[in-house]
């Protein structure tokens, strides 16, 4: 049964084997004995489509109740404190993912041993279902009412360029003077304009460019604005060693964009496995750490594990 829901979830039996860590005969085998037993046609398959029968889909919703009462029982009965256990599927942004978050990635892999992590790294919308996915920590906003998301931190963000894009010019004092410098643009969260901050008057000032260059991934950016191919805003958690070491320039200091919200997202349910739990509980304790300790390397941070 736990086979057959997975199987429309995943919407084709290759999927679902696919996420089960099984092979396709073998689903097939699966559905094939739960028809038998039901008596029933749940799936009518074409060589190029799938589709629920009228019983199969009554199963369906039958089964999920019925599956999600079960694991509650389990949990009931081995206790809230059971130890975390199975394969934890996690869809991590490529930067964060690669090298953020790697550390608290870790300390949750050395807590729970009993439990395995694929840690899958891309930037787009997560499809929960579709692609069997138990958790994702997502940058930026979220627009998807259908998950729970928890606010853990906040991104800074400031505007860098290497020397060569300034010519031997005086760096820039306000944003005004910046519009007239090439530039890039992360378009993930800007294309060809956005706003900088006053971090003390809070003063807003729009700046509208046309990019040299755009592209979807944080690193990408980062190389490109080393090369000297323009002015760029990102995070300085990525970007504080090159200014450290004078491979970029941090222009108008006192400005800021708009820092970016990261979140915990993970699909709603009556129940959720200790391993998602333990999970959550702990990167809503590590991340900030993890992120105050990047942006400001050697600055004291409270609170933070040994």
């Amino acid at each position: 049964m736990q086979t057959f829901v997975r199987i429309v979830d995943a919407g084709s039996l290759s999927s679902a084997a696919s996420q089960m860590g099984t092979t396709q005969p073998t689903v097939s085998r699966r559905l094939q004995a739960l028809e038998r037993s039901l008596g029933l046609r749940l799936i009518q398959r074409s060589t190029h489509a799938m589709k629920l029968t009228e019983d199969g889909a009554r199963c369906y919703e039958r089964a999920k109740a019925l599956l999600a009462s079960w694991e509650t029982l389990e949990a009931d009965l081995r206790g809230a404190s059971d130890e975390p256990e199975g394969t934890l599927r996690v869809v991590v942004p490529h930067a964060f993912g690669q090298q953020l978050l790697v550390e608290p990635l870790t300390e949750y892999l050395r807590r729970y041993p009993r439990v395995s992590v694929e840690w899958l790294l891309h930037d787009r919308a997560v499809d929960f279902i579709a692609d069997g996915i138990d958790c994702a920590i997502h940058v930026g906003e979220v627009k998807d009412p259908s998950v729970v998301a928890l606010r853990v931190a906040e991104v800074p963000r400031i505007v860098v360029a290497a020397p060569s894009v300034l010519n031997g010019a005086p760096p820039p004092s306000h944003p005004d003077e910046l519009a007239r410098l090439p530039w890039l643009s992360l378009r993930t969260f800007y294309r060809k304009e956005l706003s900088l901050t006053h971090v003390e008057t809070g003063e807003v000032q729009p700046i509208t460019f046309h990019p040299r260059m755009s592209t979807d991934s944080l690193y990408a950016l980062r190389s490109a604005a080393l090369k000297g191919l323009g002015v760029c805003v990102g995070s300085a958690w990525v970007l504080h060693e090159d200014i450290r070491q004078g491979r970029l320039l941090h222009l108008v200091p006192p400005w800021r964009a708009a820092p970016l919200p990261m979140y915990l997202l993970y699909p709603y349910a009556r129940f959720h496995p200790a391993r998602l739990r333990k999970f959550v509980a702990l990167m809503r304790e590590l991340i900030p750490a993890a992120l105050e300790v990047a942006t400001h390397p050697g600055r004291p941070t409270r609170g933070r594990p040994a």
